[in-house]
C-alpha cells in the first residue's frame, strides 16, 4: 500500500475521533510565509517532496497564485500527523494575506478551531495580521504564534541575541495586546500567547526550521546556536535537528482545542437554535449520529464535477448520494461525492462525520453561508458570515461577441456564487452588467477567472463606489402620498459614532428590530430609554425610530413604512449613491381610514419622499471610501514616497523609524490609488514594501463634491444637478 492511500486510510480512522481531529488555518498579512509555512507540513505528510517545501507552494494550485505569487483563494488540505505515540488528523485551511481576499479569511474562520498566525521577525505586525486576527477571535478561534523569517534578522540585519530577544518581546506584546483586545471576554487571559508554555515559534519556513521552549529542552539548542548556524551558512543541518512541522504540529495539537471542545463554547455563538434542542446537544458534544448540521463556508466550481460546496460538519454525519435539505433558500438536493481535500485534489470517503471540514459535490443551489441538514429536518440556521470590509471599486462588463451575453449572465452568477464579497449587479433597464470587488487586483483576478470560462469579457475603467449622508438636520419633513389623503412628518439627523460603530462590530444586528431585548443595546450606545425602545428598524448603518403615539392604523403599514425607509437608502437622492449614517424618527402620520387608500403605491412613494426630502434638506454629503496605506522605504526615498501619497489628496497619518528604513501611514482616497503599484515603486527605485487596508468611508472634501456629483450623476444617465428638497415635498 502506497504512502498515500496509507494515510487515506488512516483520515478515514481518525475522522471518527473528535478528540484527535484538529481544524487549523494559517493567516498573515501578505507575504509573511504562509503557503511555504503549509509546505512544510505537506512535506512531513508526505504529499509533497521535502527537498521542495518552502519553493513549491502546493496549496497556490490556481494559475493566477503561482504568476502573481500570492494566495488568492483558501485552501484546503487534510493530513495525519503522528505526537508523543498518537496520530491526529490535522485540516489544515491556508487563507490569503491581501487585503483584497479578506472574504476568504472569514469564510474559513467559521470552519476551523485554531489558527497559526505567522508573523514575519522582519516586518513585524501589519494591517492585515490585526485584520486577521480580529476575524479569527471573532469567530472565537484560537490563536498561536509562529515568528518566520528569524534568519533574515540574523543574516541581513545581523541582530546579536539580546536584539533578537527584543524584537520577539515586541511582536508577542504587540499579538498579546490585540488578543486582549479582541478575544472574547472567558478566553481573554487563557488565550495570551507566551514564550514558556511553547504557544509561540520561532523560525524559518523557507530554511524548514523552527524552535520553541519544549523543542530547546527537548533538543538544547539555543539561541546562540542558531545564530551561529545562520552565519556558517549551515541552516540545511539546522533543519535536520529542529524540524518545522515537529514545533508547528506539535503546537497545534497541544495548545489549539480539538472539535470535541471547541464546539462546547462556539456552537452557542454561531448557531441561532436551541442549544438544548436534540440538534444543539449533538453539535455541542460533536455527536455523529445526531440530526444533521452543515455551515457552508465555500462554493467553487470544478470544470467535471460541477458545484463542490466546503463546509464543517458540526453535527450529525454527510453521506454519499443522501438527500439534503437547504435551510436558507428552503430547497433540496442530493449529494454525489462527499470526502475531504488534499489540496488541489479530493479524496471521496463517502461518509463525513461531525467535526471534520467536508467538501460536498451535488450541493446545487448552496452558497457560502448556507446551512445545511437532513432532507426531513427543518433546523436554525447558523449565524451569517459578516465580512469585514464591503465592495469599493466596481466595473462594467460586456461580452465581445453580443451571441455570448447569455452565458455572460450565468458566468457572473457563478463568480457571485464563487466569491460572496463580490457584489454582481445586473440591471435589466440598462442592460448593464457591474461587479464591485475588495480592490483594483480582486476585480483582476476575477475577470481573468471569466475569461478562463472561456467567455471574452472587455471591462470599463474602475469605477468607485460612494456612500450618501447628511451633515445637518431638517425637522418636520412632510412626505405626501400621491393621492394626498396620507402624510408622514419625519425628523432626520446624522446617526451618532458610536451607534454607527456599534452596528459596525455587529453588536446592533442590521434588520428589522424585534422585540424589546434589544432596547437595552441601543441605550448603551446613546439613545434615550424612550427612543430606544420605539427603533423599529436598522438599515445600512442607518435607523428607523418611530416616535408617533396612538395613530390608527399605523401598524397595518409599519411593514410598507420600513420597505420605504429601506428603498430610499438604496439609491439616495444626491448621486444615487447607497444612503448611510443616517437617523430617521417617524414624528406624526395622518392615514386615510380604507384600506383602499393606504395600499403600497400610496404609503411607499409617501415615506420616500419625505427621506429623500429630508436628506436634501439637511446638508446631504457625499462619502467616498479611503483605505490606510503602510509603507516602509529606506530613509533617501521617504520624501519621494510622501510627495506620492500627498499627490493622491492622501493625509500622513504616522511616520517612524526601524533601522535604516522609515515607515509612514497615511489614508488616502479609493479613487486616488489607481496605478498607485507602478508609481510607488517608479519613486522609490522598487525598494519599498507597502500594503492596504480598508478604512471605511469618509467625507468628500467640500470643495470637490459638487464636481464629483455631476460626474456620478452623467455616467448613471441622470440629470447634472440633483433635485432640491421641492422636489419631493411640493
Amino acid at each position: 500500500m502506497s504512502r498515500r492511500d496509507q494515510m487515506i486510510k488512516k483520515i478515514k480512522e481518525l475522522m471518527y475521533e473528535p478528540e484527535y481531529i484538529r481544524n487549523i488555518g494559517i493567516v498573515a498579512h501578505i507575504d509573511h510565509g504562509k503557503t511555504t509555512l503549509s509546505d512544510n507540513l505537506l512535506a512531513a505528510a508526505g504529499m509533497i517532496s521535502s527537498e521542495l517545501a518552502g519553493d513549491q507552494r502546493f496549496l497556490d494550485f490556481d494559475e493566477q497564485e503561482q504568476e502573481r505569487g500570492i494566495t488568492i483563494d483558501a485552501a484546503n488540505v487534510s493530513m495525519v500527523h503522528s505526537y508523543e505515540d498518537n496520530q491526529y488528523l490535522i485540516n489544515l485551511i491556508d487563507t490569503p494575506g491581501h487585503v483584497d481576499f479578506g472574504g476568504d479569511v472569514t469564510r474559513a474562520m467559521r470552519a476551523v478551531d485554531g489558527a497559526v498566525v505567522v508573523v514575519c521577525a522582519v516586518e513585524g505586525i501589519m494591517p492585515q495580521t490585526e485584520t486577521v486576527l480580529r476575524q479569527a477571535l471573532k469567530e472565537n478561534v484560537r490563536p498561536v504564534l509562529f515568528i518566520n523569517k528569524v534568519d533574515r534578522l540574523i543574516n541581513e540585519l545581523k541582530l546579536d541575541d539580546l536584539e533578537l530577544q527584543n524584537r520577539f518581546i515586541k511582536i508577542i506584546a504587540g499579538v498579546n495586546k490585540l488578543i486582549k483586545n479582541m478575544a472574547p471576554e472567558q478566553f481573554k487571559e487563557e488565550w495570551q500567547v507566551k514564550i514558556e508554555d511553547g504557544t509561540v515559534a520561532f523560525g524559518s519556513a523557507y530554511h524548514n526550521w523552527a524552535i520553541n521552549v519544549p523543542e530547546m529542552m527537548k533538543t538544547n539548542i539555543t539561541f546562540k546556536d542558531i545564530i551561529q548556524y545562520c552565519n556558517d551558512d549551515n541552516q540545511k543541518e539546522l533543519a535536520s535537528k529542529i524540524k518545522i512541522e515537529e514545533v508547528i504540529l506539535g503546537m497545534v495539537v497541544e495548545h489549539l482545542p480539538s472539535p470535541k471542545i471547541a464546539q462546547a463554547y462556539r456552537v452557542p455563538k454561531i448557531w441561532s437554535g436551541d442549544i438544548d434542542s436534540v440538534e444543539g446537544q449533538g453539535m455541542i458534544n460533536t455527536d455523529s449520529t445526531s440530526p444533521l448540521a452543515v455551515m457552508v463556508t465555500d462554493v467553487s466550481i470544478d470544470k467535471h464535477a460541477g458545484e463542490i460546496a466546503t463546509g464543517r460538519v458540526y453535527g450529525g454525519s454527510i453521506e454519499k448520494g443522501s438527500e439534503i435539505f437547504f435551510v436558507g433558500s428552503m430547497s433540496k438536493a442530493r449529494t454525489q461525492q462527499v470526502g475531504v481535500y488534499m489540496g488541489p485534489e479530493r479524496i471521496n470517503t463517502d461518509i463525513v462525520p461531525a467535526g471534520n471540514i467536508v467538501a460536498i459535490t451535488g450541493a446545487r443551489g448552496a452558497i457560502a453561508g448556507e446551512t445545511i441538514t437532513d432532507a426531513d429536518h427543518n433546523i436554525a440556521p447558523f449565524e451569517s458570515l459578516e465580512h469585514i470590509s464591503e465592495p469599493v471599486v466596481t466595473v462594467a462588463v460586456e461580452a465581445k461577441n453580443t451571441k455570448d451575453l447569455p452565458k455572460l449572465i450565468e458566468v457572473l452568477r457563478q463568480v457571485g456564487k464563487e466569491d460572496p464579497t463580490l457584489r454582481v449587479e445586473i440591471n435589466e433597464e440598462t442592460g448593464e452588467h457591474l461587479i464591485a470587488g475588495m480592490g483594483e487586483l480582486h476585480l483582476e483576478v476575477i475577470i481573468y477567472r471569466i475569461n478562463d470560462k472561456g467567455l471574452e469579457v472587455e471591462t470599463s475603467e474602475p469605477i468607485v463606489v460612494y456612500r450618501e449622508t447628511i451633515a445637518g438636520t431638517a425637522t418636520n419633513v412632510e412626505g405626501k402620498s400621491p393621492n394626498k389623503h396620507n402624510r408622514f412628518y419625519i425628523d432626520i439627523e446624522p446617526l451618532s459614532d458610536d451607534l454607527m460603530n456599534a452596528i459596525s462590530e455587529g453588536e446592533i444586528q442590521e434588520g428589522r428590530v424585534k422585540g424589546k431585548e434589544s432596547a437595552k443595546v441601543f441605550q448603551d450606545h446613546g439613545l434615550d430609554k424612550d427612543e430606544a425602545k420605539k427603533v423599529w428598524d436598522v438599515y445600512k448603518h442607518s435607523i428607523f425610530v418611530n416616535k408617533t403615539r396612538g395613530i390608527q392604523y399605523l401598524d397595518e403599514i409599519k411593514e410598507l413604512l420600513m420597505e420605504g425607509f429601506e428603498s430610499a437608502l438604496d439609491d439616495g437622492p444626491l448621486a444615487d449613491e447607497k444612503a448611510m449614517g443616517i437617523k430617521i424618527s417617524l414624528m406624526d402620520a395622518k392615514i386615510h381610514e380604507d384600506a383602499v387608500h393606504r395600499g403600497p403605491a400610496q404609503v411607499l412613494p409617501a415615506i420616500r419622499k419625505a427621506v429623500y426630502g429630508g436628506i436634501m434638506l439637511a446638508q446631504p454629503t457625499l462619502m467616498e471610501p479611503m483605505q490606510k496605506v503602510y509603507i516602509s522605504v529606506p530613509q533617501d526615498y521617504m520624501g519621494a514616497a510622501t510627495r506620492e501619497i500627498q499627490n493622491r489628496r492622501g493625509q500622513i497619518v504616522e511616520m517612524g523609524q526601524e533601522g535604516d528604513m522609515s515607515t509612514i501611514e497615511s489614508k488616502v482616497p479609493v479613487s486616488e490609488m489607481f496605478g498607485f503599484a507602478g508609481d510607488i515603486r517608479s519613486a522609490a527605485e522598487g525598494r519599498c514594501i507597502w500594503s492596504t487596508e480598508n478604512s471605511g468611508f469618509e467625507r468628500i472634501p467640500r470643495e470637490l463634491q459638487n464636481q464629483i456629483v455631476r460626474e456620478i450623476r452623467e455616467r448613471k444617465g441622470l440629470s447634472p444637478e440633483p433635485y432640491g428638497p421641492d422636489h419631493y415635498l411640493g
